[in-house]
């Protein structure tokens, strides 16, 4: 784990990017609007390559990013691409990690497997899956699993990805937590006496029934979190799976969210 300190926390809005999965045209879209949306800061919640064409391209951006002051994770994608070992994954993004495992440089390997598990910063803690056991990979996909990740760190936030679907959870001492599940990029605040766990839904490959790309603002001066949709060219994105020879379902998911 990494804990980035400081001296007093700057005031910034800072823009998380999760499972953008080799999407190119995505992850420039949503780069483009979190400008227009004024974010200072960038956070790559892992999960940068796989299923999608665009490996190489995605993680010379994110370098590029980390340059000027982003940080990023690692995924499980991420580490079977890098490494070449794709146990446990189900066909289609097996047949699409050996492919990007393929394409990618030695440098781009290094670089993925380079990236921490976790990041601690600020009273905020940035994983890619569940804080209770980050390198298991499990999903945060109702109370439960939420509860088992709140309970496991004593940070206010925490930040994750991998599930594609953006939810919300806000937890009381001694109760249990209660989702809220976003509609459309009105700010929530985020009280302060309660933990909250953000899921940020994918940039690159969204499955909840919506095709934009999704990704979030959180504001360290007002307390707020927006969630964001973002159009982009999916016919493009399509194309190049296509012009791969990966699964064709990779493609023709992309345009159902699904």
């Amino acid at each position: 784990m990494i804990a980035v300190q400081g001296g007093c926390a700057p005031i910034m809005r800072i823009a998380f990017l999760s499972d953008i999965h080799g999407n190119r045209e995505a992850l420039d879209a949503c780069l483009a609007h979190t400008q227009r949306r004024k974010a200072d800061r960038l956070v790559f919640l892992g999960d940068l390559v796989g299923y999608g064409a665009d490996p190489i391209y995605v993680v010379e951006r994110v370098r590029e990013a980390m340059e000027k002051g982003a940080v990023a994770i690692l995924g499980n994608h991420d580490e079977a691409a890098a490494r070449g070992v794709t146990t446990g994954m189900n066909d289609y993004a097996r047949i699409a990690l050996d492919w990007t495992y393929n394409t990618l440089d030695p440098e781009s390997r290094r670089f993925l497997t380079s990236l921490p598990m976790q990041i601690e910063e600020d009273g905020r803690l940035y994983v890619h899956a569940e804080a209770s056991a980050p390198h298991s990979w499990s999903y945060v996909t109702d109370v439960a699993s939420a509860e088992r990740s709140l309970r496991s760190t004593v940070h206010r936030i925490t930040f994750c990805g991998h599930v594609h679907k953006p939810q919300l959870y806000h937890m009381q001492p001694q109760r249990p937590p209660i989702l809220f599940v976003p509609q459309g990029s009105t700010p929530i605040p985020l009280i302060g006496n309660r933990k909250w766990l953000a899921v940020q839904g994918a940039v690159g490959q969204p499955r909840d029934q919506n095709p934009l790309a999704a990704y979030t603002i959180y504001d360290t001066d007002t307390n707020e979190i927006s969630f964001h949709r973002v159009a982009y060219d999916i016919d493009a994105a399509a194309q190049k799976i296509h012009a791969a020879n990966l699964p064709q379902i990779l493609a023709a998911r992309l345009f159902i969210g699904r």
